[in-house]
């Protein structure tokens, strides 16, 4: 740049900044802002209008409605967890005590990262890999990572929305097919199959008829044509639900996330006017304090509370980053977590009611039986029949005068007792009986509604609840997949997320072979908890420790228009990170303490055997967790070494005529000063005066230069990621104190002029690495060593 051109002589004036915007300003002639858009290229002012609805429509794509966006979040979030995770955890944990730590770890760890991951989608409007690369470049691993851990759990959690879509038609016919064992001719006699016999029904339908699974994960077995067409049915579903963004996924929202709390209500009701379901709520609710002070029970609950609310995952950001900027997210995030907490409640109640019911029931089959066998023993004068209180009647036998019965005999035979092969028949050790995940839902629940009234059509309700809850969840995983991506490489939205579907479609025929429930089990156990846990600390770190957490509560301050509790202050920046490094800490130990293994169906034995995993399983197992974090440690080693661009060297301007984009990128440093400093080319658009856009900063201070009328001025050095709102028709000066160059004499203007046509926020994408003090020396002086660009809204 020429030593005596006019914005040399500004930067060696001694002119004091204020003096400088205003002479800025003065050139500047009136505008009329309720009239006036972007004037593109001397556009007439009557098409004005026109070109900021063209302006408008390119924007990033909003959700319709306030309720559209919190039902999004909410069927992301509540899942099948929810149903078959929280009730077991809560009887295994102490009852009702388990909700006391749950509820203290959902408040220190769970709503301040939800409301983390809330804040920096909606701030930076961009999917994960994008927010991640904003915050810290170093550590924009961790956005393929959540990615990478989507794809995981997609793969495997369509497969349990398939197995529901098979129950769910199944469910149209009475008696329902699960209620009784087959029978099986053996010439001219019927017998029960012997594997349903020693088993149950329910028990029997699932793993023979709907999963024909093998006897281990190392017999494949083929597939299982059934269940193949269940999985294509689902990523259909699927896909038809995501192929147009949000604005195809927030419509079936509206039933996905809605219909699952009538179908709760209804089996609330219901459940509650069955024999047994009292028992079964207060065995549910009956606190054991000795719990608390249980490790295992705090990190279980921390598991979950992780888990429930989909942290990490990227679907939050990905959501998120289509609301409008000053969108209270401070209040979805404690109205989600608090929606999901009381879900997880409603639910356990549902579950206990029904399994209540069902403990009675198998509690009056277990006293028939062993009635039965103390009959036999009578008439075979095994046993005296003094021993039997006259009161008892054996055709109305009762469990009190059962439990009569048995200890008497237990006492006068205490020495042959064993060898009679009688049960005590107690209820509470039936309600004792722990089932989660697949077992619940298709075993335990299965069966007692086969002793529902109108059997099939409860079914009907369970299943398409099931499919309605998997599908909200698997709503939110592809968006957490598609959203990054398509926001980082600007692929087609319809193409790529149809490429998805049909890509996981046939990685997930693992699933469906007949050892696929086996590879469920791998997936769901240990391909994302401890992944997920590293990605969150990072986030975590990432903004309270390296973006800064004071920089990070005023950005949200000017966002939201209020500061948020300074409580938010201290769980970001000392106790969130602390509790995710225990239980990062924690999952690790338990994975080395406790051998990765798998509960195998044994045919001959009808019954279910642990096993280990085999070596090449393992294998697979720690593959599917270093893919998964791998990323991170990538991406920070490439950018630390300069192997990879941060984005820092690169010019991308670009300005909006109607649809048409025009990007110059990777210009020469003397073209970069030159396209930076003077006019447009001939007959490309000029901007007229202030003009609405995004900037970028990166580590370090810039030289922010407007277009237009203050064409060729300075304007000021920013400090790093300092961002501006603006209001209609209104001048806004920033004008921190003056600063001096590297000889200590000559005042560096400092200051900021932005006036904005509409309501806006101005970000500066601009490169300057190092301290303030080689910013200045370096960059204030002279435009040859940086540069600035600009994307209009």
């Amino acid at each position: 740049m020429p030593k005596n051109s006019k914005v040399t002589q500004r930067e060696h004036s001694s002119e004091h900044v204020t003096e400088s915007v205003a002479d800025l300003l003065a050139l500047e002639e009136p505008v009329d802002y309720k009239q006036s858009v972007l004037n593109v290229a001397g556009e007439a002012g009557g098409k004005q209008k026109a070109a900021e609805e063209e302006l408008d429509a390119e924007d990033r794509p909003a959700w319709n409605s306030k309720l559209q966006y919190i039902l999004a979040q909410i069927g992301f979030s509540v899942g099948l967890g929810n149903i078959w995770r929280f009730p077991y955890l809560c009887q295994k944990n102490g009852g009702g005590a388990y909700l006391v730590p749950y509820l203290v770890l959902l408040i220190i760890i769970g709503i301040p990262l939800f409301f983390l991951e809330l804040a920096v989608g909606q701030r930076i409007r961009r999917g994960s890999i994008g927010v991640w690369h904003y915050v810290c470049p170093r550590l924009g691993g961790i956005g393929f990572s959540s990615c990478i851990v989507c794809l995981f759990v997609g793969l495997y959690y369509n497969v349990i929305i398939g197995w529901s879509i098979f129950y769910f038609f199944k469910s149209f016919q009475y008696p329902l097919p699960w209620s009784e064992c087959p029978v099986v001719r053996n010439g001219s006699m019927a017998v029960v199959e012997a594997e349903c016999e020693k088993s149950s029904a329910t028990t029997y339908f699932w793993y023979r008829e709907a999963l024909d699974i093998s006897d281990s994960i190392s017999e494949s077995g083929g597939l299982n044509w059934k269940m193949t067409l269940c999985l294509l049915v689902a990523w259909s579903i699927v896909g038809m639900a995501v192929v147009k963004g949000i604005q195809s996924s927030g419509k079936v929202m509206y039933f996905s996330s809605l219909f699952p709390y009538v179908v709760l209500a209804c089996f609330l009701v219901r459940g509650l006017l069955l024999r047994g379901a009292v028992d079964g709520i207060l065995h549910m609710f009956t606190p054991k304090l000795d719990k608390m002070l249980d490790p295992q029970v705090w990190r279980e609950a921390a598991t979950q509370v992780f888990f429930a609310l989909g942290l990490g995952f990227g679907g939050v950001i990905a959501f998120s980053s289509y609301n409008k900027q000053d969108n209270n997210c401070h209040f979805d995030a404690a109205l989600v977590s608090f929606i999901n907490f009381f879900t997880s409640v409603l639910a356990t109640l549902v579950v206990f009611a029904v399994l209540g019911f069902k403990a009675n029931i198998m509690n009056e089959k277990c006293v028939v039986e062993n009635a039965e066998k103390i009959l036999g023993y009578l008439n075979t004068n095994v046993l005296s029949r003094d021993l039997i209180p006259p009161h008892v009647n054996f055709s109305h036998l009762t469990t009190k005068d059962y439990m009569e019965m048995y200890n008497v005999i237990m006492t006068v035979k205490e020495d042959q007792f064993s060898a009679l092969g009688l049960d005590p028949c107690l209820l509470e050790d039936e309600l004792d009986k722990s089932v989660q995940g697949t077992g619940l839902a298709f075993i335990a629940f299965t069966e007692a509604m086969t002793h529902f009234p109108a059997s099939p059509f409860w079914s009907v309700m369970f299943f398409l609840m099931l499919i309605n809850l998997g599908l909200g969840s698997m709503i939110g995983t592809m968006a957490g997949i598609t959203t990054p991506i398509i926001d980082t490489f600007k692929v087609p939205k319809e193409m790529f997320t149809v490429g998805c579907c049909v890509f996981a479609f046939f990685v997930g025929l693992l699933f469906v072979q007949r050892s696929g429930n086996y590879f469920v089990t791998m997936f769901d156990d240990y391909s994302a908890t401890l992944p997920l846990t590293v990605i969150v600390i990072l986030e975590n770190i990432a903004v309270a420790w390296i973006y800064g957490t004071k920089k990070f509560m005023q950005e949200l301050t000017e966002m939201l228009g209020f500061r948020p509790y300074r409580f938010y202050f201290y769980m970001w920046k000392f106790v969130s990170p602390l509790c995710m490094a225990v239980l990062t800490t924690a999952s690790v130990i338990q994975l080395g303490v406790t051998p990765p293994g798998y509960s195998a169906w044994i045919k001959e034995e009808a019954a279910e055997r642990y096993l280990y995993f085999p070596n090449w399983a393992m294998a697979l197992l720690i593959t599917l967790i270093v893919v998964a974090a791998l990323p991170i440690p990538v991406v920070f080693v490439l950018r630390h070494f300069h192997l990879l661009s941060d984005g820092s060297n690169t010019l991308s301007v670009s300005y909006k005529k109607g649809r048409m984009m025009k990007d110059i990128s990777n210009l020469e440093e003397n073209d970069e000063t030159r396209f930076i400093l003077s006019k447009f080319p001939e007959g490309d658009p000029l901007l007229s005066g202030f003009f609405q856009a995004k900037l970028h900063l990166k580590w370090g201070w810039y030289l922010v230069v407007s277009y237009g009328t203050l064409q060729r001025k300075l304007l000021s050095c920013l400090p790093a990621r300092k961002s501006y709102t603006c209001q209609p028709g209104k001048g806004w000066v920033w004008r921190p104190t003056s600063a001096k160059d590297s000889d200590g004499k000559v005042p560096v203007p400092r200051g900021l002029s932005v006036r904005m046509r509409r309501q806006g926020t101005l970000t500066c994408w601009g490169v300057g690495l190092g301290s303030p003090e080689q910013a200045y020396s370096k960059f204030c002086p002279s435009l040859q060593d940086s540069y600035l660009f600009c994307t209009l809204q």
